[in-house]
């Protein structure tokens, strides 16, 4: 198998994300991390680049520079991997993917649903794609959901329950830094930061689209200038409804995502904080806990069962799906640049239902 060079944007050694995304590469064996602009200040992009043995001369101070010189060596990256705040998500993607550089990035894809869709428009007509990290969707039981969903276990879905809960952001004096700037981190506040993941998760395992919604949209913790907190009815295709709970001012909770879907049939569980079990859940009163690596799941894992796998292994099988991708070979699964449309989409219809007081308000596919 081919081990792909990859260069990273943002991300220096420190950030969360930036560091996640290191450990999953990793653990694919795939990719190899040789470039990287991993600041827009100067000197900390060239000490975060020394810190993690980057040759000096691919080293960058400047992404456009990085991606125009990238594209002419013999040897240069085969995948731009962008974990800068969202404002920079999409000049940098625009420029790499001119040099004719894929790239996997983080989310949500914009600020606004009209830069993601003239974005969309400049390069899938051009013949374009790019990743975004919808993390949830690397999970194996979420897509051992996925499958149990489209081999009709559940039936025909009727309600569709998903919350994603933090508390970070719920002390008065807490920091959230760019997430908390409209100008850097979007007008959408939790919505966007962690909103996005919860709605693509219903979407992706339901195999559903919300066509409408109503919002109540709030800032809890008054100083905050986005949204922290929001509670959203949602009606999907084929009659199903369903209702989205987001918060980051959630006092006790530390990552808590969760899934549930009720159909004709049974019904389905699934938590982020326990992901190696799906619970399905029958009229008749049985209920049944389905562990990941068994062998009734037609999932493929990446660790033997009870051996748990958890947030870096999903981000692991998002890369390796994308080294699949890079291999020549299709990827179904793998969230793309439509995905992030669609969690633009998402943000904009929560952010106009909450200025109107709750108005059911189109989804736009």
């Amino acid at each position: 198998m081919n081990t792909w060079p990859v260069g990273m944007i943002g991300g220096a050694p420190g950030s969360f994300m930036g560091d996640v995304h290191r450990r999953a590469l990793a653990l694919t064996g795939r990719f190899s991390l040789v470039a990287g602009c991993l600041s827009r200040h100067a000197g900390t992009a060239q000490k975060a680049g020394q810190a993690l043995g980057l040759d000096p001369a691919r080293t960058y101070t400047d992404w456009t520079q990085m991606a125009r010189v990238e594209a002419a060596r013999p040897d240069g990256i085969a995948l731009a991997i962008i974990v800068t705040p969202n404002d920079m998500h999409l000049p940098v993607a625009a420029a790499f993917l001119e040099a004719g550089i894929p790239v996997l990035c983080e989310k949500p894809l914009a600020l606004t649903l009209d830069q993601a869709r003239h974005f969309t428009e400049r390069f899938i007509t051009k013949g374009h794609d790019m990743v975004v990290a919808y993390t949830y969707s690397g999970y194996a039981m979420v897509r051992e959901a996925r499958r149990l969903v489209h081999d009709g276990t559940l039936g025909t879905i009727r309600n569709i329950q998903v919350e994603y809960l933090q508390d970070w952001l719920g002390d008065a004096d807490s920091d959230g830094g760019w997430r908390l700037d409209p100008r850097t981190g979007g007008a959408g506040g939790c919505l966007g930061d962690i909103g996005t993941h919860a709605f693509h998760l219903a979407e992706f395992v339901s195999g559903l689209r919300c066509e409408v919604l109503s919002a109540r949209v709030s800032r809890l913790v008054p100083r905050h200038a986005v949204p922290d907190d929001a509670q959203i009815q949602l009606r999907f295709s084929d009659n199903a409804v369903g209702s989205l709970w987001v918060s980051q001012v959630a006092t006790g909770s530390g990552n808590a995502l969760r899934l549930r879907l009720f159909g004709e049939k049974a019904g389905l569980e699934w938590n982020q904080e326990q992901p190696d079990t799906l619970i399905v859940s029958t009229a008749d009163g049985r209920t049944t806990h389905i562990a990941r690596g068994g062998s009734a799941v037609g999932t493929p894992s990446l660790l033997p069962r009870g051996h748990p796998e958890g947030y870096l292994e999903a981000f692991a099988r998002l890369y390796a799906d994308t080294a699949y991708l890079l291999d020549g070979h299709d990827a179904p699964l793998l969230p793309r640049l439509a995905d992030g449309v669609r969690g633009q989409e998402f943000i904009e219809a929560a952010l106009t239902s909450g200025t109107q007081y709750g108005a059911w308000v189109s989804v736009r596919a």
